[in-house]
């Protein structure tokens, strides 16, 4: 069987050291990294109307919105999710470097300034068998994807709802709040040595 790579590479590694976040990091990895669905994750996927897809291979890389009805996404089991390629362009960027290229990263987001993002990456497979294209009804072909998982705070997403401007975004004269993760338990007493907030979480 094949060792799962670590979650860092030494490019992440050298950036973590350089800001003091390594400690951080690695709590991140330890207390939210999964490889199923936790029940925020389900009510998320299988709800959206979009998501969005980057994938790659060698010098071509492209990211790509996702659309369908609200259950177009499907979780078919732990860790795994599909969804179905419909009529388009006939470029196939996504499909051509899923076809050489497996690796895929995914973001769900919801844009009302509330609801946590979810980013995945993983492992995609196409397919056309009978079965599986029963499940998505206009499907050309279905993409299924074996997920590695993590949530983001929502401090960066703007409530597009409203028209509202996230108000964790630092400018000119403005000094924004803390946002929850860093007070947790876990967190607030191993923030980098520069982090604003790191005596506010004391």
């Amino acid at each position: 069987m094949t060792e799962p790579r670590p979650f860092y590479h030494a490019g992440m590694r050298a950036l973590q050291d350089r800001f003091d976040g390594r400690r951080v990091a690695e709590a991140l990895e330890k207390h939210r990294i999964r490889h199923d669905f936790w029940d925020a994750d389900r009510e998320l996927i299988e709800s959206t109307p979009f998501f969005f897809i980057a994938t790659s291979f060698g010098d071509y890389t492209d990211c790509s919105l996702k659309s369908g009805v609200p259950g177009f996404v499907k979780i078919v089991g732990p860790g795994t999710i599909e969804y179905p390629e419909y009529d388009g362009n006939s470029m196939y960027r996504t499909l051509g470097n899923i076809r050489e290229n497996p690796n895929v990263g995914l973001l769900f987001v919801k844009f009302d300034g509330a609801t946590l993002r979810v980013r995945a990456s993983g492992k995609a497979s196409l397919h056309d068998d009978t079965d599986t294209l029963a499940r998505h009804p206009g499907a050309k072909l279905v993409v299924r994807i074996v997920c590695e998982m993590y949530s983001n705070c929502v401090r960066s997403v703007h409530d597009l709802t409203t028209g509202t401007i996230s108000p964790y975004m630092p400018h000119e004269g403005y000094d924004p709040p803390a946002p929850e993760w860093k007070s947790r338990d876990y967190i607030r007493d191993i923030l980098p040595h520069n982090d604003p907030h790191r005596e506010k979480q004391k």
